[in-house]
């Protein structure tokens, strides 16, 4: 392996800090960007005086082995412990579980918890949006949308970005890896965090929504690691948000505010709304990551694996594997 092998990874999602993360502790020099003033993707909370709130992932799961580990080693570390809430099903046909032998993981004391963890010891570089690619002699050179061509070369780029996005930046060189991410389908998600003086009197913390604009509704603070502030969160529908993704927000936060009053919720003293652009995606099209070794270049994400935390967090680990291989054997 070269010693000074450089690598970009562009997102730190937990896709991209997975798979950086493997990178570095197997000595590689990687260089993280993130065009968010922060890392954690959608596992990101937002927050204010007196009041928190997980806007995007609500919770996940652990099945595959390596993943039991490392969720492991984050709860050794106080970063994430499990959620049991009230947890009902209403409207419609389920087709969700909601029984309690389901172990449901959150962060703690938010949901960015083991994203911003992972970020401490990489070199990560935030509002810092990935533009262009070119290859040079010496390696790969990006420019950003924020400045001019960064004079660092890199060995491999890594495309850690919703699939919509990755193939606004991956260049003619990888033409395969263009078709995958083109194929991919993925749906927004319009989320609404509402908070209320006193405690809202629902029979239950959270509920999958079968039926109306609304797929899902929490309450926030039900989450271990918060403060007693009663928060909660609205998340529309795929076929819902998708159709009005490009409509004002206060437009969106009637809707779903209505659709929460008939199921029985109180109008809130605040509100505050959040568009998931690349929120949710289809089956898995690939198996974890996609990787061409003639051009260098890689993608990964939920979308290849999954659509969920966990997915994210394996897609990136089996690309960093697949690099650290093709490093191994040029």
């Amino acid at each position: 392996m070269k010693p000074s092998a450089q690598v970009a990874v562009i997102g730190a999602g937990i896709a991209g800090l997975s798979c950086a993360t493997f990178l570095q502790e197997s000595g590689l020099t990687v260089s993280v960007f993130e065009k968010s003033q922060g890392p954690a993707g959608r596992m990101s909370t937002r927050g204010g005086e007196n009041w928190q709130c997980d806007h995007g992932a609500q919770y996940f799961t652990a099945r595959q082995p390596e993943f039991c580990t490392e969720v492991e080693r984050w709860k050794r570390f106080g970063l994430v412990e499990l959620w049991t809430p009230r947890l009902c099903v209403l409207g419609g046909l389920s087709t969700h579980d909601p029984r309690t032998g389901v172990e449901r993981f959150v962060g703690t004391p938010c949901m960015a918890a083991p994203a911003l963890f992972l970020a401490e010891t990489l070199t990560v570089r935030t509002g810092a949006t990935g533009q262009k690619l070119q290859r040079r002699r010496a390696g790969w050179q990006l420019s950003l949308a924020e400045g001019t061509w960064l004079e660092e070369r890199f060995d491999a780029v890594l495309l850690a970005l919703p699939a919509p996005q990755a193939v606004r930046l991956l260049p003619a060189h990888a033409p395969g890896l263009s078709a995958l991410a083109g194929g991919a389908r993925m749906h927004g998600c319009w989320a609404l965090m509402l908070r209320f003086d006193t405690r809202v009197d629902l029979p239950f913390d959270a509920a999958f929504v079968n039926s109306g604009p609304l797929r899902w509704i929490a309450r926030d603070n039900s989450k271990p690691g918060r403060g007693r502030h009663e928060t909660w969160l609205l998340h529309a529908s795929q076929d819902w948000s998708d159709a009005r993704l490009e409509q004002d927000v206060e437009s969106v936060a009637l809707a779903l505010l209505d659709a929460f009053r008939e199921l029985g919720g109180p109008t809130p003293q605040q509100w505050s709304g959040h568009r998931w652009r690349y929120a949710q995606t289809e089956s898995r099209i690939r198996d974890g990551c996609a990787w061409d070794s003639g051009a260098a270049l890689g993608v990964c994400g939920d979308w290849l694996d999954g659509g969920r935390v966990e997915g994210a967090w394996m897609s990136g680990r089996k690309l960093a594997q697949r690099v650290l291989h093709w490093m191994r054997v040029r």
